[in-house]
């Protein structure tokens, strides 16, 4: 969804069939399909606004414009991988460290770092992120990678800075902008 909007406009393609859309692309792109049939059925069930009364076939038909939007280009590289093996190479992979740094990763889904990024420096932004949290010394095997640590560093604040901002979105705030967005022609 964020790389249509990449590329696309929220007042070209409304979020409210976006959202359906992606998450039934999605779930064909990984092989455990969700029919489009039932999510109609549960966009029925949370909507109660019959302006926005989607049906099977809008859905399909949103789903070929991300498609188009996207120029067919479903594939994204995850920094869960990377994750994986440089938690044991820090000696980071107790459990503590692995929960802590694979919530981190969890999180950067909401930001557009994943379309920024190569999934590794993500990876290690939150070690980096982990690590200070829990007070682990992990300056000598950073200066063992010989990773660029400013880029790393500045991921870390990216998702730092989102914690922040984040506490500052309401609900009340998404719902007036999703009205605002509803309202224009």
């Amino acid at each position: 969804m964020r790389r249509v909007y990449t590329r696309k406009s929220m007042t070209e393609y409304d979020p409210r069939l976006v959202t359906p859309a992606c998450l039934h692309l999605a779930s064909k792109a990984e092989e455990s399909t969700v029919q489009a049939r039932l999510l109609v059925f549960y966009l029925k069930k949370i909507q109660s606004d019959d302006k926005h009364k989607y049906e099977i076939k809008h859905i399909l038909e949103m789903e070929m414009k991300i498609l188009e939007a996207l120029d067919y280009y479903l594939v994204v590289f995850h920094p869960y991988r990377a994750l994986s093996q440089l938690l044991p190479d820090a000696g980071l992979n107790d459990i503590s460290m692995t929960q802590l740094t694979w919530g981190l990763v969890n999180d950067t889904y909401k930001m557009d770092l994943i379309l920024v990024h190569p999934p590794y420096l993500i990876a290690l932004a939150c070690i980096y992120i982990a690590s200070v949290l829990r007070e682990k010394d992990t300056t000598a095997w950073f200066e063992e990678l010989h990773v660029d640590m400013n880029v790393v560093k500045n991921i870390s604040i990216e998702i730092l800075d989102f914690y922040e901002n984040h506490r500052m979105i309401t609900e009340e705030r998404i719902l007036s902008a999703l009205n605002k967005l509803s309202m224009k022609p």
